[in-house]
């Protein structure tokens, strides 16, 4: 399977067997990292980022400098010339001549698609909007993966902000390729879009939604809590109406399967109670030490390099 080159914009835009194959890269990867040391010497990853990010920018430009290669780019577009009121195209147009990859957060929905329309290296969509975050759901995958042994026949919870979350709607087109049973958990306010519900009917994937994580944490394998993001509406009285309205702590997980999983893709708020790490359900930061991998993966492979 040949990724050289190829930007990821959409999860989306893969099917189940190169999902399946970036996965099976990054758990050969993880135990033969140390043999890539050297691998993407000389290559340099331009990191533009309009949008604030600690996880995101720092496990690519991580992945990076453990490969050999270099970093530039900037984490704000103050101190760049979007300041000055360049627009997108110019910047990354400019940018690719400098690097041979591009990872790129933006506001707005379509920007990264924007982006790889107009240059000839490969790039990276690391959020845009409320759209998509493929990488995270790769990397979601990932942690499923690795932590439940496969994905195929489980019941995945998907809980709190479904409205907004890019990461909800990445991973929730990404597991409509498997065999899995889906509980979408959220406010009606936070309910997930109609078309993506669409898409998960025409896949004949089980979904059901409710707004009480009581009436089914006792079926659930995986447990994926998101955060009610203030940032994205417009309306704060809207906010308000519904921040809060979930807290993951011992008391709820006494209903709870032994090895259910509990997954963030973080940062979190007070929507799991600091209680809950010590227990083996938590996993959420072993999830970022799995994005590591995966990205380091993905690095590797539009770069040209095979894993299997």
């Amino acid at each position: 399977m040949n990724f050289k080159n190829k930007s990821i914009i959409s999860i989306r835009d893969m099917n189940r067997s190169e999902i399946d194959y970036i996965i099976k890269s990054a758990e050969i990867l993880q135990d033969k990292w140390k043999n890539y040391t050297n691998s993407l010497k000389d290559r340099i990853l331009g990191t533009l980022f309009f949008e604030p990010s600690t996880r995101t920018r720092i496990s690519f430009e991580t992945a990076m400098k453990r490969l050999g290669g270099m970093v530039v780019g900037f984490s704000a577009p103050e101190g760049s010339s979007l300041a000055k009121g360049e627009n997108l195209i110019d910047t990354v147009r400019v940018v690719e001549n400098y690097c041979d990859a591009i990872v790129l957060r933006h506001p707005l929905e379509g920007a990264a698609r924007l982006a790889a329309k107009y240059v000839k290296i490969p790039v990276i969509n690391a959020g845009t909007g409320a759209e998509e975050h493929p990488t995270q759901a790769l990397l979601d995958l990932y942690t499923i993966f690795k932590e439940k042994g496969g994905i195929d026949g489980l019941n995945i919870a998907l809980l709190g902000d479904l409205k907004y979350g890019r990461t909800i709607h990445s991973l929730t087109y990404a597991l409509s390729n498997y065999k899995v049973k889906l509980t979408l958990v959220s406010p009606p306010l936070m309910k997930i879009r109609e078309e993506i519900i669409e898409d998960l009917r025409n896949k004949k994937i089980e979904v059901t939604e409710t707004s009480s994580l009581d009436a089914v944490i006792n079926e659930l394998d995986v447990l994926y809590v998101t955060r009610i993001q203030r940032e994205r509406f417009a309306d704060p009285t809207e906010y308000e109406r519904v921040k809060g309205s979930y807290r993951i702590d011992l008391k709820i997980l006494k209903s709870a399967k032994k090895d259910l999983i509990i997954m963030h893709p973080l940062p979190r708020l007070d929507e799991i109670s600091q209680d809950v790490d010590a227990t083996n359900h938590a996993v959420y930061f072993k999830q970022v030490k799995y994005g590591l991998i995966v990205r380091m993966a993905i690095l590797l492979l539009i770069f040209g390099f095979e894993l299997i």
